[in-house]
């Protein structure tokens, strides 16, 4: 993972490139809390799911307040609040950047590209609390590897 490492504890840190920051200041208001988090069936924000997404698929949610789940703050030089998890953590490596190439956001680390395509959603915490993420899943379907 991305780390610096303080007098307390060690950080995780996110480097993003212009394009990133253009496309993320255009795309979240000022005020959200951003969270990184894989996008594989293993929370509550994924509806993707299988072994085919395991470690490989990312996104970006925006939310109105924080979610106590994420409770791992990503030091970033866009002046964001971005938190991530335990479980999101484990695929992250040194030299975390986060760019936006072909019209995409694209998340790798030292070891390459993690994930090309990363998706950012929006929710308010009381939208989310109201979906049914096993409900969605099933519509997906045949989406879902």
């Amino acid at each position: 993972m991305g780390i610096i490492f303080g007098k307390r504890d060690l950080m995780m840190k996110i480097t993003m490139t212009a394009a990133a920051k253009d496309f993320l200041r255009n795309h979240v208001q000022p005020d959200t809390v951003l969270l990184l988090t894989l996008d594989d069936g293993s929370n509550r924000y994924s509806t993707l799911g299988g072994s085919c997404a395991i470690g490989d698929k990312f996104q970006f949610v925006a939310l109105t307040e924080k979610d106590p789940a994420y409770a791992i703050p990503v030091e970033n030089d866009a002046g964001i609040q971005l938190w991530t998890n335990a479980d999101t953590e484990l695929y992250l490596n040194n030299g975390l950047t986060l760019d936006r190439v072909f019209n995409q956001l694209a998340l790798r680390d030292d070891t390459g590209i993690l994930d090309s395509a990363v998706g950012l959603i929006t929710y308010s915490a009381e939208e989310k609390s109201k979906l049914d993420l096993k409900k969605e899943m099933q519509t997906l379907g045949t989406r879902i590897c």
